[in-house]
């Protein structure tokens, strides 16, 4: 049995989605954020030194990192190849964008969207009145000079792309969608305003059925914060 470390209002939340479009049984542990920190709690270091979710244990192994887990389930589990690229041609088109967009999810995509979340919370966490304006003076050029640019250059990126075929590998749906999901529906719920292609991706995919399902066995969840 597949049992997925689950934390709320996180990445394993595509984990989860991952395996009900494999049509998998598996189990979920459950964890809580800390709702002051919104860090996840200690126990799951207990399964995996840094505690981070997603962790899948499958046959007395852990996995760890989004990009790995999906790849290694598809590798195993999807053997007509529904959700991933057939093993042949290897310089397929496909192929090539499955590889590409698996990857950016994670390292391009989310490190701007994670440092516009960081320095929107140190404009507004508590700290001493004379403190305040040099904490606000210095998140405003933050975002101004660096953060901010990156964020919409990515986003028109993404948008750009969407723009060239429905799904990011391609003209069909593949693992690369769920990857990508987080970042999409992250950047979509804090800033995907006049992003239309964006949008309609995250309104294709909250209709898969197994996007649905995933949603039912993870509980709620929620970008906005």
């Amino acid at each position: 049995m597949i049992k997925v470390h689950h934390l709320n209002n996180s990445r394993s939340q595509r984990v989860l989605w991952l395996l009900e479009e494999l049509a998998l049984p598996y189990e979920v542990v459950r964890y809580q954020r800390d709702p002051k920190t919104m860090l996840a709690p200690p126990e799951l270091r207990a399964i995996h030194p840094l505690g981070k979710s997603p962790l899948v244990e499958l046959d007395g192994q852990v996995l760890a990192e989004s990009a790995a887990i999906i790849e290694t389930l598809c590798e195993r589990y999807d053997r007509g190849h529904a959700l991933s690229p057939p093993p042949q041609p290897l310089d397929g088109e496909e192929r090539r964008r499955y590889r590409y967009w698996m990857h950016y999810a994670e390292g391009s995509a989310m490190p701007p969207l994670l440092l516009s979340l960081v320095f929107s919370r140190i404009k507004s966490a508590p700290m001493p009145f004379f403190v305040k304006p040099v904490a606000r003076g210095i998140a405003d050029k933050a975002m101004s000079s660096f953060v901010g640019p990156q964020l919409a250059l990515h986003l028109g990126y993404i948008e750009s792309e969407l723009g060239k075929h429905e799904w990011f590998a391609g003209e069909r749906f593949t693992a690369a969608d769920i990857q990508m999901s987080f970042p999409v529906e992250a950047a979509a719920a804090r800033a995907g305003a006049g992003r239309p292609r964006m949008q309609a991706f995250v309104e294709r995919i909250h209709a898969r059925p197994a996007y649905q399902r995933a949603l039912e066995k993870g509980g709620p969840y929620s970008l906005l914060g």
